[in-house]
Formats: C-alpha cells, sequence, structure tokens
C-alpha cells in the first residue's frame, strides 16, 4: 500500500513526514537492547510479505502484517515499518522517498492502534495456556482487520487530498483491501496462536503461569 511520488501537495508530504519522525522518535526511545532482535526479525517479515503486489493506478494493494508488528511491539512498529518501506523503495521502487514518511505513518499508526485496543486481551488471556491460544486467534484476526482497514482507510483520505480527481482510485483502494483484510485477521490470528504456545516470551508478559510450560 504506496502512494507514489507526485501526487501529493509539498504541506501533505511535510506533515505526513513530521508526524512519521515523531513516531520513530518515539518508537526507537521505547526499544532497549533486547528489543533489537525481535524487531529485526519483524522488520524482515514486513519488508518479505509486502513484496507481493496489485497495481491499481496511482497505488497498490499487498500483504501488510502491520496488525502484527503492533501487537508485538507497540510504538517500536513504526521504526519497523520505515526501515522496511524505505528498503522497498530503495530497491524495487515501490513508493518513494518523498512520500516515505507518509507511506509510513498511513501503515504504521494502525498498527500502533492494535498494540492499544488488542494486546490487553492478550495479557488478560495467558492465565490459562488454552485460553491464551484461543484468545490469541481470536484477538490477532482482529487486529489483522482493523490494521489493514485502518491504513486503507488513512491511505484514502491522503489519496483524497490530491484532489477530486482521485475520488475512483480511493474507492478502489479500499474495495481492494477487503479480502486483504481477511487475509490478513486469519494470518495474524495464526500466527499469534503460534507464538502463544511455543514462544510466549515475545510478547513480554508480565505473567505467564501456565503459557511458560509450553
Amino acid at each position: 500500500m504506496h502512494i507514489v511520488e507526485g501526487i501529493l501537495s509539498p504541506p501533505v508530504i511535510v506533515v505526513g513526514t513530521l508526524c512519521a519522525a515523531a513516531g520513530v522518535g518515539i518508537g526507537l526511545k521505547k526499544m532497549d537492547t533486547n528489543d533489537v532482535p525481535r524487531v529485526g526479525v519483524l522488520t524482515a517479515a514486513f519488508f518479505v510479505a509486502s513484496l507481493v503486489h496489485v497495481s491499481f493506478g496511482v497505488a497498490s494493494a499487498h500483504f501488510i502484517l502491520n496488525g502484527l508488528l503492533g501487537i508485538l511491539l507497540g510504538w517500536a512498529a513504526f521504526p519497523a515499518i520505515f526501515i522496511g518501506l524505505t528498503l522497498q523503495s530503495l530497491f524495487f521502487g515501490f513508493g518513494g522517498i518523498s512520500v516515505l514518511g507518509v507511506n509510513t505513518l498511513t501503515m504504521a499508526l494502525p498498527a500502533v492502534g492494535c498494540y492499544y485496543i488488542f494486546r490487553p486481551y492478550i495479557q488478560l488471556d495467558v492465565t490459562k495456556k488454552q485460553r491464551a491460544i484461543s484468545g490469541g486467534a481470536l484477538t490477532g484476526m482482529l487486529a489483522g482487520i482493523f490494521a489493514v482497514a485502518g491504513a486503507a482507510i488513512l491511505f484514502s483520505l491522503v489519496l483524497l487530498s490530491g484532489g477530486p480527481e482521485f475520488m475512483t482510485a480511493a474507492g478502489a483502494i479500499l474495495v481492494a483491501h477487503l479480502p486483504i483484510m481477511v487475509m490478513e485477521g486469519i494470518a495474524t490470528g495464526t500466527i499469534l496462536s503460534y507464538l502463544l504456545r511455543v514462544r510466549p516470551e515475545v510478547f513480554n508478559l508480565t505473567a505467564m503461569p501456565e503459557a511458560s510450560n509450553a
């Protein structure tokens, strides 16, 4: 989900860049040394998952995994997504350098939203192992859908700032991401359930009495 260069006005690019820079700064400030390997692995997953694109005029749709990054990383999703998008832009020409901030913001902001909305349910579900696994599946599914929906809505709103001529493209983006929301929900729920079963420590949960025996 990338906006290409030459579409947005300079004020929109500046505001998006400043907001993204603030998000990356907060994410880096909240990270510690122990978080670096986890952030690196998830950045790589984001980079690889986003390589398959379906073009829609001035934009494109693809697998995102921003909901997964949000739940596992919180604010650190901002630098992870920023790095992934930077590499995609440099190596494959997806999006562009000038709109990197805007593209980062549209994907990372819903990811952080997932952390605050859905992560607490995972914290509560670790009292029993089986409940944690089933709760992780449902939470992950909802988070995956929410994150993609949020990114698509923000993406469309930013695209509309380019003028009414982009109304059709913005609507097409929303429609195109409906099946991606479902796929992201299934994938995120499956991954979270698996991690709760075999690697609950990646969640940095404060209390895992039974899940820790997995």
